[in-house]
């Protein structure tokens, strides 16, 4: 499986683990009906967070979940910036404005990302 798709995987998951009722249908689309500028960005991510992992030598361990999360989040967010020239705000969001579902699933990602290396 590709970085990107188990990022993406990882993403559905915790949509479906945190999302508070039914989450919309473009949350948890399948890989191979992602949007080509989704995939892009969830390889992106997971390389970032993988380096991250790998550069620090073991110093990512010992960041807080909440840190973890942020990490996930902004990197994100400068995926939204690279192929949005106008995002809605909602997309940019700030970790303090995101839903705490969304917050979960990040930090989930991170955690999980790391786990696998």
């Amino acid at each position: 499986m590709e970085p990107g798709e188990f990022f993406r995987e990882l993403w559905v998951e915790g949509v479906k683990k945190h999302f508070p009722g039914e989450p919309k249908a473009g949350y948890v689309v399948p890989w191979a009906q992602t949007p080509a500028w989704e995939r892009a960005s969830a390889a992106a991510v997971h390389q970032l967070v993988a380096d991250l992992v790998r550069l620090s030598e073991g110093g990512a361990s010992k960041l807080s979940r909440e840190q973890k999360g942020r990490f996930v989040a902004l990197c994100w967010t400068a995926q939204i910036y690279r192929h949005f020239e106008d995002p809605k705000p909602g997309y940019v969001a700030d970790w303090e404005d995101l839903p705490a579902w969304q917050r979960e699933t990040d930090s989930d990602i991170f955690e999980r990302i790391e786990q696998s290396l």
